[in-house]
């Protein structure tokens, strides 16, 4: 069983991911993580360098490097699943859990951590807030198709959430 958790960054997918991985017991995969392995520097240099069009390419084939495994929880990128045909093949290869939260939520968990975020953290907190919210509606077609959603507003609660519906599919 492959999962992909998809959301917005701050949404906890990393933390829930690990969480979900353990109580499977399979492997765990940060996708941002990956790439930076890949890529041989953080996911900020490689924004810094070479820009967003040059990191979603090496996103989408990162994704195709994982391909092959077949038990594994995935956390991606706020943004993986919005560009190329990610959504699609994330849907072909496994189930596809959507980490939902309100753009307040966000807000609040992102307003803390701004200063790793590249997108973020020269934005002031009403920057931050408009941001949060046209991200979101611009993500929201993607982050909807999406096979399962859960509200993501606990760690323990949301990992437990999607034990249940993997388990029942």
């Amino acid at each position: 069983m492959k999962i992909f958790l998809i959301g917005f960054m701050g949404s906890g997918k990393t933390s829930v991911g690990k969480r979900l991985a353990k109580s499977l017991d399979i492997e765990f995969i940060d996708l941002d993580r990956h790439i930076e392995f890949r890529a041989g520097k953080s996911i900020n240099d490689i924004f810094r360098d070479s820009g967003e069009a040059e990191f979603r390419k090496m996103e989408r084939d990162a994704l195709a490097d994982l391909k092959g495994k077949s038990k594994c929880v995935i956390a991606t990128g706020g943004g993986t699943p919005c560009f190329h045909d990610n959504i699609q093949f994330m849907n072909d290869g496994g189930k596809t859990v959507y980490l939902e939260l309100t753009g307040d939520q966000l807000l609040q968990r992102l307003a803390k951590s701004r200063s790793k975020r590249p997108l973020l953290k020269n934005l002031t907190d009403k920057e931050l807030k408009v941001f949060i919210e046209e991200k979101l509606k611009e993500r929201a077609s993607s982050y909807l198709e999406a096979q399962h959603r859960v509200d993501a507003s606990h760690v323990t609660n949301t990992a437990h959430r999607i034990l249940q519906l993997v388990k029942s599919n």
